[in-house]
Order: C-alpha cells, then sequence, then structure tokens
C-alpha cells in the first residue's frame, strides 16, 4: 500500500504514517512546519520529508490513499490534486476505523481522563500479555509510539477526542469509530469554539453513546450527572455499567487503593485518578482482564506524560507539571496535590493557552476553580490571543473572572520566571498547568532550583 500525508508533522499524524511503515506501508507525506518530537521521530523512521512545504507532485495516481491532518487547509494546493486525481481521501480517524473494523474497538471518551484512562488499559494490557493495536494522546512509559496498528491484534484501544476530525470532515473524532466497549469519564463544557453551549458539547456525547454496536457495552462515571444522563439515553441492547470512586486511604503521602481483600500502593494519587482507575477496572473486565491482574498490574502504573507527572522532589517539596487547563481539569488537579500533601503549601499555576481558555466569554467557567491553592498564578500571552483573533485581555478581567482576590496574574513570561524563582520552597509543592510551554520557560531548570533551594 502506498499512503501519502498531508500534514505528516502533527501529533497522531506522524505517529499514524510511522505504525504503517512498520506494519510494510510505502509512506510519503508532507507539512509546512515539523516540530520534535516529531521531526526527530519520523527522521529516525527515514519518513522525515526532505523539505517543508506543499508540493502537488508528490500526489499521483499511483497512491492508494490520501490521509489528511487538521492543521491542513481546505485549499491545500495537494488536497486540491488529490481530489482532481479521483484519490480515496481519508481523515485520520477514518483511516483508523478502516484499519479496526474487524476487531473488537474500545473507545474512552470524555472531557477530562481518556489519556490516563486510556494509558491504564494499554498498561494493564502489556502486563497481562494481550495483544492490542492503540491510539493514545501522550507519550507512556514502556511504549515508543502512540499508535500501533497490526493484522493480528484482537482488540483496538483509542482515545476518543471529541474535537473535529479534519478540515474537510467537522464530526468529532470520536464519532468514527463505532466502539463494541465505550467508556465516557466526565462532561465539562470545552472547545467553544466549535461547540458555542454546553448543550451543543453534550449533544456530542449523546451522539457517540448511540454509535455504540449492537450489544456492546458503555462504561460510564456515576457521579457525573451529565454522563449519567447520557448513559440513561442509550439504546436497550446496549449494557450500561456505572462506577463510582473505589476505596482508597492515603498515607504517607502514599495512595492505597482498598480490593476487599488487599491494600495496593500506587504511583498516582487524587480523586480523580481513582475515578479514572475504577473506569479502565471496568474496561479491562469486559475485555476479559481478570480482577487480581488488574491490580497487580496497576500498582506499578506511573501516569501518562504530563499528567501529574513529577519533575522534581526533595524530602520536603515537589515539582509537577499537568496538561490541565479546562475549569474541571484545573480544580480536580489542584485537589488532588493539597489531599495528597495536606501539610504542605500550594503554588499552582496555570497557563491560559487554548481558545475556548482565551476566550472572554468562557473565562467565568474559572471562577473559584484555583480556591484551594495557598498561592494561584495565571499566565497569559496576548501573542496567543492575536494568533486566535481575539479581543485582548487584561490581568484585571482575568482576576475577576477567577474569583480569588489574591490570584497573580502575568503575560510576560520573564516576569512570571522571576516571579516562580523567588518564590520560598519549604514544606511547599509547586504544580505548573498548561497545554502549551508557558512560552519557553524552562521547567526542568526551575523544579531544580526550586527542589535545591535550602529556603
Amino acid at each position: 500500500m502506498n499512503v501519502h500525508f498531508i500534514a505528516i508533522g502533527g501529533a497522531a499524524m506522524h505517529n499514524l504514517a510511522i505504525a504503517l511503515h512498520r506494519k510494510g506501508y510505502q509512506i510519503t507525506g508532507s507539512d509546512d512546519e515539523i516540530f520534535d518530537p516529531a521531526r526527530s521521530r519520523l527522521k529516525a523512521s527515514g519518513l522525515l520529508p526532505e523539505a517543508t512545504g506543499w508540493f502537488p507532485e508528490k500526489i499521483h495516481a499511483g497512491l492508494d490513499a490520501i490521509i489528511l491532518g487538521m492543521h491542513a487547509r481546505a485549499d491545500n494546493p495537494e488536497l486540491l490534486k488529490a481530489r482532481e486525481l479521483g484519490l480515496k481521501i481519508f481523515s485520520y480517524p477514518e483511516y483508523l476505523y478502516e484499519q479496526s473494523k474487524d476487531k473488537t474497538r474500545v473507545v474512552i471518551g470524555g472531557s477530562h481522563g481518556k489519556t490516563t484512562i486510556t494509558a491504564m488499559i494499554l498498561h494493564v494490557l502489556k502486563y497481562a500479555g494481550i495483544d492490542t493495536d492503540f491510539m493514545v494522546g501522550a507519550q507512556l512509559e514502556g511504549f515508543d509510539v502512540m499508535v500501533r496498528l497490526s493484522e493480528d491484534a484482537p482488540f483496538m484501544v483509542f482515545e476518543g477526542d471529541e474535537y473535529l476530525t479534519s478540515a474537510l470532515d467537522r464530526r468529532p473524532k470520536f464519532h468514527l469509530y463505532r466502539p463494541d466497549i465505550a467508556l465516557i469519564s466526565g462532561i465539562a463544557w470545552d472547545h467553544v469554539n466549535v461547540f458555542p453551549t454546553f448543550d451543543n458539547y453534550v449533544e456530542q456525547f449523546r451522539i457517540f453513546a448511540t454509535q455504540i454496536m449492537p450489544g456492546g457495552k458503555l462504561i460510564y462515571c456515576a457521579e457525573d450527572k451529565t454522563v449519567a444522563a447520557v448513559a440513561s439515553g442509550v439504546d436497550a441492547g446496549i449494557t450500561s455499567i456505572p462506577y463510582h470512586i473505589p476505596e482508597y486511604s492515603i498515607k504517607e503521602g502514599i495512595t492505597f487503593l482498598n480490593t476487599g481483600n488487599d491494600e495496593i500502593p500506587l504511583k498516582i494519587f487524587g480523586h480523580h485518578n481513582m475515578l479514572n482507575l475504577e473506569g479502565a477496572r471496568l474496561v479491562c473486565e469486559a475485555m476479559g482482564v481478570e480482577s487480581n491482574v488488574f491490580y497487580n498490574a496497576i500498582g506499578t502504573f506511573a501516569g501518562a506524560s504530563k499528567r501529574l507527572e513529577r519533575i522534581g522532589n526533595n524530602n520536603t517539596c515537589a515539582v509537577f507539571k499537568d496538561f490541565a487547563h479546562s475549569p474541571s481539569k484545573l480544580k480536580a488537579t489542584i485537589q488532588a496535590v493539597k489531599e495528597q500533601f495536606p501539610e504542605r503549601k500550594l503554588i499552582a499555576c496555570m497557563e491560559l493557552h487554548t481558545y475556548s481558555s482565551l476566550s472572554s466569554g468562557f473565562l467565568e467557567e474559572y471562577g473559584s476553580c484555583m480556591d484551594r491553592a495557598d498561592i494561584a498564578i495565571v499566565y497569559y500571552s496576548r501573542h496567543a490571543l492575536q494568533i486566535k483573533r481575539l479581543p485582548d485581555l487584561s490581568p484585571d478581567d482575568i482576576s475577576k473572572a477567577f474569583k480569588k482576590d489574591d490570584i497573580q496574574v502575568f503575560n510576560d513570561s520573564k516576569e512570571l520566571a522571576g516571579f516562580l524563582f523567588s518564590l520560598k520552597t519549604d514544606h511547599t509543592n509547586l504544580l505548573m498547568m498548561s497545554s502549551g510551554n508557558f512560552d519557553g520557560i524552562d521547567l526542568k531548570q526551575l523544579s531544580q532550583v526550586f527542589t535545591d533551594a535550602k529556603n
């Protein structure tokens, strides 16, 4: 098979390209910009384009398929040439479905937790020796790529993103996977640029639930009222399985899961992660994994990249980075660190980086979500506002939206770095939360200074 990728440098796209290359396909691709880690991974596989840009001459009748990334626009010259030649054009979700039509498909959806739950499932399946294909949105320990495709694996596990499929296909990605086993972890309004109201956003999950194959299973978080309402509307032929928080305790900074027969020390922590764990357990059970195997495996799960990832610590403090950026994720992550280390002060710093978070009409959703932080800090970039063509925001706008009188607001990364480096750190945890990178602040250096400080 000869497959060409338009916008090969995307997070999912480059991993899919590598997965197909390993399967024996002939792969070509183009993009107008490719950054690490995609650049390094494509180069190591011999798939890095010789030059950046779009080259219609790469599109020819001998191609079996074109895979179109979200980054590519509708007027992309390679796409126009492919349409002119009448070639088969797929979004990457469509192509993943094509590769998994004869497998049992497991799709993990939700506004939050889906990456971690997917990572937990894959960790357990690997421990149990169960062969599976997968697509996940974060780098996982023990896995060198985020997409795996094979001929023989009986399962395909998807992280089910609700964002749009491509420039040509405005359906959410998880509407295309047709799960046999589905999970919904939680629903909290996001992506306001494409889902302008909460009801419109929730409707995408209702549609997702209708896509479950006849005789399939829906596993859902019953502690989320919106999720429970969606689950109540599934067809009679679908088995609905609710889950709740499992019993756990915290002793000397370590979380222990109570299985009924034993207490298992975990490397992860937080109320939200205990819910994630219970959802993953039920999915694994539906895939044939016995409970004792799950519990033995989950004790060694260290988390997905940028999900409460500990990047430095000493005896009295720790530094974490997390992907949290939406209000629900922010609140849950702050709560988790405070619950795990109640004797330590918490400095919580988040970046407004996504279209939703920088939209003035959405800002009020952040009200009181950082209240449990001892020092709360918000960073945003005026350049990011300009790129997203959004109206300017003032620090006062942000302070009012977060409804926390002592919140610190910065829009200059150098000033933010200077403030963070000046803070006293003894018996203190630092939590850095963003889907971006705080405009280049070196978190490793910050962590080293923070944990080496004698104050």
